[in-house]
């Protein structure tokens, strides 16, 4: 039975944060997200703000030994560190207190070193008695990932072990944030006293304080019954949080979710209960799993329900049938057809979640060139009067500043050519694209390009409100003109002939887009959501050199351009390169972060791999910031995910001077010294189809509603009310209620869909026995 966990979390804004400018009298705050110490996202710095907006969401499929998230708020500053601001720290425990997770403000608190511990360290206790009393014999073997505590970003550690009224201390370990000790430390205690064991690891420091590592403790019941051997998460010293407010807060939410996925014959009746509803009449069904799952869901589970509906059909070939039987209901529940797919319903969440599902390319390809060219050209656009900066807008003219006339022209001009481009791309690439298109993908897109994986940062101020100007534009043409000339924005007027010429077009490939054939009705082959030739991500990254002998670090590293498709990642000078060489998806066995201190550059990765049983090799490449690192990380684990033979543990480090640089052993060919992460991954749209997964969560979701379903329809009195229809008679006509006959049918739908829930709840419990 597979085990699966994933994080949901939104970091949506800060407020009384204090200053840490003193000119400016403000901060410059961002956010950086940890998982078990390590960085799986930064969001944007809000410039010159004490209560920063950011509404980030990121998901976060990770192991199920997963302890403890953290956020840490810092000031950016061009020259010098960045400023820690405070932190906020949130265990499993705290995580999973309520079912639905965290959704609150939570005060930050300070950063203190003592605590800032992480890493393990590796024990073989016995305890052991004779004539003298009792002896304990702590054998301390070797700790990894290490917090870094000197400026070189290593550390260097010893252990203290303590037991009763007695210490001894291993050796120092210089230079190394995986120290291997190999030391037997043997403490002895009086007859008829029993004490608890406690390990301490340090930093030596010459000069000052030695610096506090981690520590772990065990109970004397412990080391009585179950004497420790093993890895052990190092803790910090207990004390008590900073909440008094002073550092100010954030507003978070987070849900942790964890299952236990089944075989795939588990979930087979469900499987075909799904699989009959959509081919059933959808407007007045009650009772299929489709219909109970489009009354319980509500909120952000919607969003999560739809995304798995949407794939588990898709892998079935069945996404246009299972779209259909939901826009059928959605159509005969709504009375205005201006607010049709408005809604956050099942329905209209479904159809988004498709688009983004399968249309994330094509979202690519057509806006990613007008993006650019906004972000990078930064020239002032503006229509509303009131919003108008004739000084800002002064570059746009030299004779002087332009007047509200003249900068209108400038930015219509500018916004119809940005848009025309949109409505180019659309039309020359593609067949049809409908309202729905604009309104919940591309306007969304437009408008914040960072959450859609077209940009790496957000944008600026002035590049913000370029881009409302357009998302507005294209929402415009979503909507059809239906709009045009009314409401407050009368200062878009200039815009609506190029809008109602483009309306035009949007029309006749409406037409186009009903004219479906049969074939294609009917939802077409299963299919996977990336075919191996479809690029994944790609982009410019630094790549090592192979053995640069005599080059400093700088020079080692030289500009490729990398693809990351179904089948290889491969690399040449530039995208026209014809010439590229390539590493065979197959052959990577670990894709991770390396230690600055390597290379002494950030933002490093590393692709170990090997072609059967030869000798592994190992490709260092240098992303250009945190988050693209942390997309080209996940990308690359989840690309490579079904391979056999995954390393358990690597080097964090380099090989450099006869030596690694993480662990200072002197072999090569030496055992990885930190876990592997390969689980860590960030969740979005190229994310590999998990039918037994998503059947899982569906399944989880129906049993929420097994109570409210059983009462409903099976113990409803009525049923036994319920008025014959006699021969000849037809069953709609009856004005009084549903006939015995149709609730028959619900009644015997519904106890099977019960006798599934309850066979999958049976077998969730085996196999929870099993262990």
């Amino acid at each position: 039975m597979a085990k699966s966990g994933s994080l949901s979390i939104r970091v949506v804004e800060g407020r009384a944060l204090p200053a840490k400018d003193v000119r400016s009298g403000s901060s410059d705050p961002y956010c950086l997200v940890k998982v078990d110490d390590e960085v799986v996202a930064r969001t944007a710095t809000i410039w010159r703000s004490l209560s920063p907006f950011w509404g980030e969401e990121y998901t976060v499929h990770l192991p199920l030994d997963f302890h403890h998230l953290a956020f840490y708020v810092l000031d950016e500053d061009t020259v010098g560190h960045d400023d820690i601001i405070g932190k906020i720290s949130l265990n499993k425990e705290a995580i999973t207190a309520d079912p639905r997770g965290i959704d609150s403000w939570i005060n930050l608190s300070r950063v203190d070193p003592d605590a800032e511990v992480q890493g393990e360290v590796c024990l073989a206790v016995k305890l052991l008695e004779d004539a003298r009393g009792r002896c304990l014999r702590c054998h301390v073997r070797q700790a990894r990932d290490l917090a870094p505590r000197d400026i070189s970003g290593t550390s260097d550690p010893f252990a203290r072990v303590f037991w009763g009224s007695h210490s001894l201390e291993t050796s120092t370990i210089k230079k190394t944030r995986f120290p291997h000790w190999d030391e037997v430390l043997e403490l002895r205690e009086a007859p008829g006293t029993t004490s608890p064991l406690r390990v301490e690891l340090w930093d030596w420091d010459m000069v000052g304080k030695n610096d506090f590592l981690g520590m772990v403790e065990f109970t004397p019941q412990t080391l009585q019954q179950k004497p420790p051997n093993g890895w052990f998460r190092l803790l910090p010293f207990p004390r008590a949080e900073d909440s008094g407010g002073s550092l100010g807060a954030l507003r978070l939410k987070v849900r942790l979710t964890e299952d236990r996925v089944l075989p795939s014959q588990y979930y087979q009746p469900l499987m075909e209960l799904l699989l009959e509803s959509v081919q059933g009449p959808a407007e007045e069904d009650t009772t299929s799993p489709l219909a109970v799952l489009e009354e319980l869901a509500s909120g952000d589970c919607r969003q999560d329900l739809a995304t798995k509906l949407v794939k588990l059909f898709l892998g079935r070939g069945l996404a246009g049938p299972f779209l259909d039987y939901l826009t059928r209901r959605e159509v005969a529940r709504t009375k205005d057809p201006n607010t049709l797919f408005r809604s956050n319903s099942l329905a209209s969440k479904s159809m988004e979640q498709f688009m983004k599902l399968v249309g994330m390319r094509y979202l690519h390809e057509v806006l990613r060139p007008v993006i650019s060219r906004v972000f990078e050209e930064k020239k002032y656009m503006e229509l509303d009067p009131c919003k108008m900066d004739l000084n800002r807008s002064r570059r746009i003219s030299f004779k002087g500043t332009p007047t509200e006339e003249q900068v209108r022209e400038t930015s219509l001009g500018l916004l119809t050519g940005y848009l025309g481009s949109v409505v180019d791309a659309i039309d020359v690439k593609y067949l049809a694209v409908s309202g729905f298109l604009f309104l919940r993908f591309f306007a969304p897109a437009i408008l914040t390009p960072k959450l859609f994986d077209l940009r790496d940062q957000h944008a600026d101020p002035q590049t913000s409100r370029s881009l409302l100007l357009l998302a507005k534009a294209v929402q415009s043409i979503g909507n059809l003109g239906q709009q045009l000339g009314q409401g407050k924005e009368q200062w878009l007027s200039p815009l609506h002939p190029f809008l109602l010429q483009s309306i035009s077009r949007v029309k006749d490939f409406l037409d186009q887009l009903v004219d479906v054939d049969e074939d294609e009705e009917a939802g077409g082959p299963a299919c996977a959501l990336v075919q191996p030739s479809t690029i994944v991500r790609e982009g410019f990254l630094l790549k090592r050199k192979e053995e640069p002998a005599g080059l400093a670090t700088r020079f080692a590293f030289k500009k490729r351009y990398f693809r990351l498709s179904g089948r290889d990642l491969s690399y040449s000078k530039t995208p026209e390169w014809q010439v590229h060489s390539s590493i065979p998806l197959s052959c990577i066995r670990a894709v991770e972060r390396v230690d600055e201190g390597a290379f002494q550059l950030p933002h490093v990765m590393q692709v170990v791999t090997q072609d059967g049983a030869g000798p592994s090799h190992t490709t260092y490449l240098q992303c250009k910031n945190v988050n693209d690192l942390n997309q080209w990380l996940s990308a690359l684990r989840k690309a490579s995910a079904p391979n056999p033979g995954k390393l358990a543990a690597c080097h964090p480090g380099a090989f450099r001077s006869g030596r690694w640089t993480c662990c200072l052993q002197t072999e090569r060919s030496a055992a990885g010294c930190s876990r592997t992460h390969s689980a860590v991954t960030l969740g979005d749209w190229s994310d590999p189809l998990d039918p037994d997964a998503e059947a899982q969560m569906v399944y989880r979701q129906l049993l929420l509603g097994r109570d409210q379903l059983r009462l409903k329809l099976l113990e409803d009195p009525s049923l036994d009310t319920a008025p014959e229809v006699g021969p000849g008679e037809d069953s709609s006509a009856n004005d009084d209620g549903p006939c015995a006959e149709v609730l028959a049918q619900q009644r015997a739908a519904t106890t099977r869909l019960l006798q599934v829930l309850e066979d999958l709840e049976q077998a969730h419990e085996e196999f929870q026995k099993r262990g």
